[in-house]
């Protein structure tokens, strides 16, 4: 197994996946599984994580954003009447943690299937009533993010900017 470090260091966003590949049942199991224990606002768990597998469903998932062919999409959302809530937030009103405990689940899945070898890219170029309408989702369903997943194509690599990183005296703040 990968140190942490060295596993998010590698992985990079994929855009070249192998058509003739799927991901093994065992191994989106195990993906899975790191989204289910995924730590979320008071372990209420909001998360729905549809898997798009189907012709169907992978072409449905096609039209609405660009999923580079991947045998497999992972769509993240949350359930908003599962949700914490916190009332007492001056900034924003109705605050509720659905996004951030569904990006806390991606992020667990995706760097779950990258230590499996599985490769992965985040998607959000879409809109979300046109996902909600066309997987048929229930009206307290949000739609977060979807998750590609499969194996990489044989010419795969990194984007160019992939390991450009900005000093941390630029992202982080001690007070």
């Amino acid at each position: 197994m990968m140190d942490f470090l060295e596993l998010a260091k590698n992985r990079y966003s994929e855009r070249h996946f192998d058509g003739t590949r799927p991901v093994e049942e065992e191994k989106l199991s195990q993906i899975l599984e790191a989204g289910r224990i995924a730590p979320t606002a008071c372990n209420y768990q909001p998360q729905r994580v549809y898997v798009l597998e189907s012709e169907e469903a992978l072409n449905t998932a096609a039209r609405m954003t660009r999923t580079f062919d991947a045998p497999t999409v992972l769509l993240v959302c949350y359930d908003m009447d599962t949700v914490w809530t916190n009332p007492h937030d001056q900034r924003y009103e109705n605050f509720n943690s659905g996004e951030q405990d569904a990006s806390i689940v991606a992020a667990s899945m995706m760097f779950e299937a990258e230590d499996l070898g599985i490769h992965s890219i985040w998607l959000r170029g879409f809109d979300s009533k046109t996902v909600s309408e066309g997987f048929d989702l229930p009206d307290t369903i949000v739609p977060v993010m979807m998750l590609a997943i499969g194996y990489p194509a044989e010419h795969s690599k990194p984007a160019h900017l992939h390991a450009t990183r900005k000093d941390l005296s630029k992202t982080v703040v001690r007070l």
